[in-house]
This record gives C-alpha cells, structure tokens and sequence, in this order.
C-alpha cells in the first residue's frame, strides 16, 4: 500500500521493555516486503540491525526512542516511534515481608511492608481484610542504591477488629510467567490486653533500714 508503507502498530507495541542483555524486536513492519527500511535513533542517526519482514528490526538495542524510515517513490515516511526501556530483573523473584508489629489495639494505624529484591518492573498485588472497602494507603519507593529493591508500603489507618486476618503480597515477574507470595498475620483487639496485679497495698511502711520487696504480676 504505497499510501500506508507501515503497518499501523498499537500503542502497546510502541513501548517495549526489555531484561538487561537480551534482544528485542522493533516492530516496524512494511505493507511491501521487499521494501528497504532504515532503522534510526534519538539523533537520526542509522542503527545496524537484522530487519525480518514478518516482526521488524531485532537485536540488543540501547535504552531510547527509535523510529524507522522509507523512501516510496521520492517520498520519505517514518514510522511511530518506539521506546525501548531495560530493566534490571533476575529469573528468580526475592521477596519479604515485614511488620513493624504483628498485634495492635483498636484506633491504631497498621503498616506492613512487602521489598521485592533485584527486579526493577514487577506486578505487586496486596490482600488483606479491609481490601473491600479499599482502606488500605499504597506507597512505592523504587530504591537503586546500594542495590536494587522495590519497597511496597501498605498502611491501614484507625485500625479496627474487623483489620484482624491475613496480610499478603503477591508479586509477579514482568517479562516471565514467575511469582512469589508472602503473608503475615495481624491482630487487632478491642482494648489493651495488659493485666498487672500488684501484691502490696496503696501505701507500704518500713523500718529503717528495713529492705522490702514488691512484687508485680504481668498478665
């Protein structure tokens, strides 16, 4: 189709992430197979690269933008521009847990924390009981040094009885079929839960000199 030498691409396929060392395609495909396509970067500038007619250009590109070029009868078209993201990410997918306690009180604020080690693009979904009622406050800091960690941040203020139950992070790997769950278990009571029975009475008299002992139990 010489009034359309490009396939349309989607916008999905403008934005192609990619594992740090590995090849990715360019998906820049022609309506003419014998068409010669020019392959350049952010500078206009040409990129060497294997072009297949059937998925574009493929081979180990640098982070940026890219865009391809045609020339049809005297007439240059380019293509839509696609960026290429790399991301750090390992096969395997560490993640942990963390409480700053497992128990609280009724009125107190919950916050549990979910770092996932080494990857830089992952999915992370939370469970937990107030999730119904979207109680729950979500904070990501992306942290790269001195290593690369993704810490999910998950807070439920005013706690209640009902916040008692599993709290649980499940992240998936961007680019593999790959996931990793962890859970905790919080408590939450209706009031403080310390008893204390002191064995001595309101006011105690010694004897000089006299050592006197007093005695506390802690329920």
């Amino acid at each position: 189709d010489p009034d359309m030498p490009f396939v349309p691409s989607i916008p999905e396929d403008q934005f192609i992430l990619v594992e740090e060392g590995d090849p990715a395609v360019i998906p820049c495909r022609t309506s003419d197979p014998d068409a010669q396509v020019t392959l350049v970067n952010s500078l206009d500038k040409s990129v060497y690269a294997l072009y297949d007619t059937k998925q574009g250009f493929i081979g180990n590109f640098p982070a940026g933008s890219y865009t391809c070029k045609i020339m049809v009868k005297g007439v240059e078209f380019k293509s839509d521009e696609f960026l290429i993201y790399i991301i750090r990410a390992t096969s395997q997918l560490p993640v942990e847990i963390e409480a700053l306690k497992t128990v609280y009180k009724t009125g107190e604020t919950i916050v549990v924390t979910c770092v996932v080690f080494d990857n830089e693009v992952v999915n992370l979904q939370w469970n937990y009981p107030g999730k119904v009622k979207e109680k729950g406050l979500i904070k990501l800091d992306d942290i790269k040094v001195p290593s690369q960690k993704l810490v999910y941040t998950l807070t439920i203020p005013e706690a209640s009885v009902k916040d008692t139950g599993d709290y649980e992070c499940t992240a998936r790997h961007a680019t593999k079929e790959v996931k990793e769950n962890k859970k905790v278990v919080i408590t939450v009571h209706d009031k403080g839960f310390v008893h204390l029975e002191p064995q001595f009475s309101p006011l105690e008299a010694v004897n000089l000199h006299e050592v006197k002992n007093f005695v506390v139990d802690v329920q």
